[in-house]
């Protein structure tokens, strides 16, 4: 049986050898239909390293990366993909929909880390290959609630980047040097963000760059995503920060962004951002159905947007006077360079090996000051003796010495009712020097004078002084002259009474302490 289907194999091959030839093209031809296929059909693979912030705020940017499309295809039922970034390094992954939300465009695979410490490099190297590394962006993420740890993460996680990137094969680096010539000409001249160009170019245009842009490339393209700036509203109200302090955080790292040709935003949850737009551009991933421009807004304190390759040293200056970029790009490039013994991570960034002196880090943390760390001072200070603050005294016991102070005045002015010399007697039973009464009236009565005041009141809407009316009253009884009365007749005696009848009632209004407007006898009482 064998030999007989070997005889026929034969003679049927050398009877039409025309027809291996022609089974062979048809199977080249639907091979090459069926790659043409799979390869429109496969999806672009583009890599998201997400650095730094927590669990938490790690989920709420991917939310907000993925919110818009994830509302349009509910209507498709399709299932969320888990988020596992509990332990070392994370990974998720998200589809990115057209405009019309049917078509896929691109499929974002995200690696998550939050621990800045070098043990987690050999879990990114595999992740950056020839092939995969014009295709990755990398993601920083910074939080309001804490903004004064903002320069001491960021130097954290660009040592870990340039500890990765210069372990890396001659490929790669010669890989990540062509990314970098390309992204410097991205969004210059006639060339877009996401790498296309614009047609409204007659040929390349290549701008130069200006100082500090592109000083310390890193090799990837980088995002630094600031979130919660909602927080920005609570600072202003619970730390008394002012405009100076928001714009001093804005041109710092627009400052030290500059350097690493990265763009910079500002999120707040639940809300729209160009987000989405920025993430989608940087990675060169764009729609044919609807193109969305990406605009900057450095005006907005809470919706900052600032696309890579648009600052410059001037545009910075313009913010606020006073601003030294020259000193900040240099002391930023001490500290990146600087090799602490240890990783820092979190909030223990308070414990590491000191800092160099004129470096951008020290600079940002003398204006921008952490609130726990001046707490500290402060209780070690009262532990050595130092007081920063002086404590009231409480405001009964303030009142109550008051009112000893109240009585002794009454006292010294009630002398209708106490003989003067007795009363003398009594206020300087305890003094160990005698004095005359004239001398003690008079210095009980210059400390009454200069302690409440002159005593006034209000009659008929006129403010009266009650010092100046007596005065007035006995030098009219004093200086009066005398006319002569007829036998029976009594009208010097009735002048004389009526006024001491006047000067014992301004008398009266004293005693009582009648500088309070309200307590004053009304006229006709």
């Amino acid at each position: 049986m064998a030999n007989r289907a070997s005889t026929y194999t034969q003679v049927s091959a050398t009877s039409d050898p025309d027809r291996p030839k022609s089974a062979d093209a048809k199977k080249d031809l639907w091979l090459t239909l069926l790659d043409g296929v799979s390869s429109g059909k496969r999806l672009p693979e583009k890599n998201i390293l997400v650095l730094g912030g927590t669990t938490d705020s790690q989920r709420e940017f991917l939310e907000a990366l993925s919110s818009e499309d994830m509302r349009k295809s509910d209507r498709q039922s399709s299932k969320q993909p888990p988020i596992a970034n509990n332990f070392a390094l994370g990974y998720t992954y998200h589809d990115v929909l057209d405009a019309d939300h049917e078509d896929i465009l691109a499929r974002l695979s995200l690696y998550l880390l939050t621990d800045p410490s070098p043990s987690f490099t050999p879990l990114l190297q595999p992740l950056l290959t020839p092939e995969t590394i014009p295709n990755t962006l990398i993601v920083i993420l910074l939080d309001w609630s804490q903004p004064w740890f903002w320069l001491r993460q960021m130097r954290d996680w660009i040592r870990l980047l340039r500890t990765l990137l210069v372990s890396l094969d001659v490929d790669c680096k010669d890989k990540m040097e062509e990314v970098m010539n390309s992204w410097r000409d991205r969004g210059r001249g006639g060339n877009n963000l996401d790498g296309t160009t614009s047609g409204n170019t007659d040929g390349d245009v290549s701008l130069p760059l200006g100082p500090g842009e592109w000083e310390e490339g890193l090799g990837l393209p980088l995002c630094v995503v600031c979130q919660n700036s909602d927080q920005i509203e609570n600072l202003e109200k619970g730390r008394a920060w002012k405009e100076e302090e928001f714009d001093f955080i804005l041109q710092f790292l627009r400052t030290i962004l500059l350097k690493h040709g990265a763009s910079l935003i500002y999120t707040i949850p639940s809300v729209a951002s160009p987000l989405q737009s920025l993430i989608h551009s940087s990675l060169g991933i764009h729609s044919l159905l609807k193109r969305q421009p990406l605009k900057h807004n450095v005006i907005d304190r809470d919706k900052v947007v600032v696309p890579p390759n648009w600052d410059s040293w001037g545009k910075i200056r313009v913010l606020r006077d006073g601003f030294d970029v020259e000193a900040i790009n240099k002391g930023w490039s001490l500290d990146i360079e600087e090799s602490p013994s240890r990783p820092s991570s979190g909030m223990d960034q308070g414990d590491e090996v000191p800092k160099k002196k004129g470096g951008a880090v020290e600079a940002y943390e003398e204006q921008i000051r952490d609130p726990s760390l001046d707490a500290l001072q402060a209780v070690t200070a009262e532990s050595h003796g130092i007081k920063l603050e002086i404590s009231s005294q409480d405001t009964q016991t303030f009142l109550s010495t008051q009112v000893e102070v109240l009585d002794k005045i009454r006292q010294g002015n009630d002398a209708a009712g106490m003989d003067s010399s007795r009363l003398i007697t009594g206020r300087n039973v305890s003094s160990p020097s005698v004095e005359t009464s004239d001398e003690v009236v008079g210095a009980e009565e210059g400390r009454v004078s200069e302690h409440i005041g002159p005593v006034q009141f209000n009659m008929g809407g006129i403010q009266v002084d009650a010092d100046d009316m007596l005065q007035r009253l006995k030098d009219r009884q004093t200086y009066q002259t005398p006319e002569p009365t007829s036998p029976g007749t009594t009208s010097g005696d009735g002048k004389s009474s009526q006024n001491e009848a006047l000067a014992s009632f301004f008398a009266g209004l004293m005693k009582r302490g009648g500088n309070n407007a309200a307590s004053s006898p009304k006229p006709g009482s």
